[in-house]
């Protein structure tokens, strides 16, 4: 396969504002992007590849070919970058959907106009409102029209000459009071025109004018003595403010707006959209974007602006946002500090969050219903103390000492949520003197890591130190010191209240005692404390066995200790013959402890 060479593309790229579109080998469009500048944007590819991710690097492998567009403005490339995305579907692009998923409320352009929904979209058949991310919201205004207005629902061609032919019959609707019979001629299109226009203006959220129009129309109706027509107009205008109270009013003084909030985390980005007219809030929608080659924010939210803003045709002047956005976007973009387009813009933040939460919730649920339990409890341990990897490797480090004496410490492993009994290690304690369980922890940390770091064996994805944070200060100066701080994960587990504490941090977490990762994390610390607690009696019972052999002339710690690992204890010392003992320490000390022994036991 012959090589890219990049460096004759390039010099055929302007220093112009512009979309760019990368080729694979096969002529596939794999990546449209805009920029200010087409020719830095596109050199930063292939000249600063050690600061590109992963994803990146596989991107720029696979490119063979460029293509660009220069346009005269960035709010043009933005426009222009929207459509290819939509054309080609990059697999290196996130995917903006054309919402065909979601309905739309269509007023038809045809002769006494039909309210309808549809979810696709041909602009010839009239004008769209949507698209409804929430169905609620659509049907509760199409059922404030059938209260307000008498709309046909038939698709009769109701041109002039079918009428005039007396084509058409009037149906029940028109019996029921529902419709006014156009097929018969039995209402003007003028007239039903007039109910339409305030269809028009409800569907933009302009509520004003069509309460205006019932007003005039029942003052009309009074004026002209008709008092029970008159209160039929009065009703339908508590309708429209029934429905006013229902919406969320913030502010009539404010102008029309749009309102968008960005949060993300490494794989996806939420944006949450409010369209504000007249300060109500008359469409809200909220979706996630699977991020491909780590986009910033600003550029996401740039990019659903101009989608958004075009899928449900707002032409406001204001952009409220929760991020500076560096861009023309033909609009004045603020970020408001105080007042209510402050409320607007929390609002919206409070939205998206919740909808990220949710999100991150379900696929959490998800992942651990698709879960054996081993993975189930350390995918919960892993949400629960936040994580970046699954535990899968966990260490935990205990000390023990009675009394000052004989001072050790243990250290147990836990791999894939179950003991790995060949990975326990036990610790003298070498540098301290005395019960200081601060210094012995320090001490031990110390050696496991450094020693792990010399073998290159594998090192945990989870650290537990069995104390509160004296402890777990302690562990984390060793870590700083082996520059592993930041590096592994490592948590502290309190006795008293069962309480997880995190480095450099005063306020514990409290995990639910009937959690099932609060109990393996109690699993752990408890193998952790028998088996230190295991070997401390060990220790102090090899200690106690050696200074008993040492009243015997001869013998000091090192035969002592010679002839307990030999014999295995101080019993089958007593049993062993003179010969036995001599091949361990010689003839003369064999009769020697022979006849301590003896002496004992008179």
């Amino acid at each position: 396969m012959p090589e890219f060479d990049y460096k004759q593309e390039l010099a055929k790229v302007p220093h112009e504002p512009g979309v760019y579109r990368y080729f694979d080998l096969t002529g596939e469009v794999i990546y449209v992007g805009k920029a200010k500048d087409l020719k830095n944007r596109v050199s930063s590819y292939f000249t600063n590849s050690k600061q590109h991710d992963r994803k990146t690097l596989r991107l720029v492998s696979q490119i063979r070919k460029i293509e660009f567009t220069i346009v005269h403005t960035e709010f043009d490339a933005l426009l222009l970058e929207n459509q290819l995305i939509k054309r080609y579907q990059p697999k290196f692009n996130i995917l903006l959907r054309d919402d065909k998923t979601y309905p739309f409320v269509c007023v038809t352009n045809e002769n006494f106009p039909r309210v309808i929904t549809t979810r696709r979209i041909d602009r010839k058949l009239g004008t769209f409102y949507g698209p409804f991310a929430n169905l609620k919201p659509m049907y509760t205004v199409l059922d404030m029209f059938s209260q307000l207005f008498t709309i046909r629902t038939c698709n009769y061609n109701l041109a002039p000459e079918n009428i005039e032919a007396g084509k058409y019959k009037v149906c029940l609707e028109y019996h029921i009071g529902n419709c006014k019979g156009p097929c018969e001629g039995k209402q003007t299109e003028s007239e039903y025109d007039k109910d339409i226009e305030q269809v028009h203006h409800i569907l933009k959220g302009n509520l004003k004018p069509a309460q205006d129009y019932f007003k005039s129309r029942m003052v009309e109706a009074a004026n002209d003595l008709a008092f029970e027509q008159a209160q039929q107009y009065k009703d339908k205008m508590e309708v429209i403010q029934r429905f006013q109270s229902k919406s969320t009013v913030v502010n009539p003084k404010i102008a029309d707006a749009d309102v968008f909030s960005i949060a993300s985390d490494e794989s996806a980005a939420y944006i949450n959209f409010m369209k504000v007219v007249n300060g109500t809030i008359v469409q809200a929608h909220t979706v996630e974007i699977k991020k491909k080659l780590d986009e910033t924010d600003p550029d996401l939210l740039a990019m659903l602006i101009i989608e958004f803003r075009e899928q449900y045709g707002s032409q406001a002047k204001e952009i409220i946002t929760n991020i500076p956005l560096d861009v023309d976007l033909q609009a004045e973009v603020t970020i408001p500090q105080i007042g209510d387009k402050k409320k607007l813009l929390d609002m919206s933040l409070k939205n998206v969050l919740y909808f990220r939460r949710e999100r991150q919730e379900r696929a959490a649920s998800e992942a651990t219903a698709n879960a054996s339990k081993k993975d189930r409890v350390l995918i919960r341990l892993k949400q629960d103390l936040q994580l970046k990897n699954l535990p899968n490797r966990i260490e935990c480090f205990d000390n023990s000492n009675i009394q000052g004496t004989n001072p050790v410490s243990a250290m147990v492993c836990f791999i894939g949520g179950k003991p790995a009994n060949r990975e326990y290690r036990h610790f003298s304690i070498k540098t301290v003197v005395g019960p200081n369980d601060f210094a012995s922890m320090y001490e031990v940390v110390t050696r496991r890591y450094t020693r792990v770091l010399e073998e290159q064996t594998d090192m945990p994805d989870l650290i537990v130190i069995d104390g509160g944070k004296g402890q777990l200060s302690a562990a984390c100066d060793a870590l700083k010191a082996l520059n592993l701080y930041g590096k592994v994960p490592i948590i502290g587990i309190a006795k008293r209240l069962e309480e997880i504490y995190f480095p450099e941090d005063n306020l514990p977490l409290y995990i639910d005692k009937k959690s099932e990762s609060l109990k393996l994390i109690q699993r752990i610390r408890d193998e952790a404390h028998r088996f230190a607690i295991t070997y401390h009696r060990d220790k102090r019972s090899r200690n106690s066995l050696i200074s008993e052999l040492e009243n015997v002339e001869g013998i000091g710690k090192k035969t002592a200790a010679k002839l307990l690992k030999h014999f295995k204890g101080v019993t089958k010392i007593r049993e062993a013959s003179i010969d036995e003992m001599a091949e361990v320490v010689g003839k003369d000390r064999a009769h020697k402890l022979k006849n301590y022994f003896d002496t004992i036991e008179q």
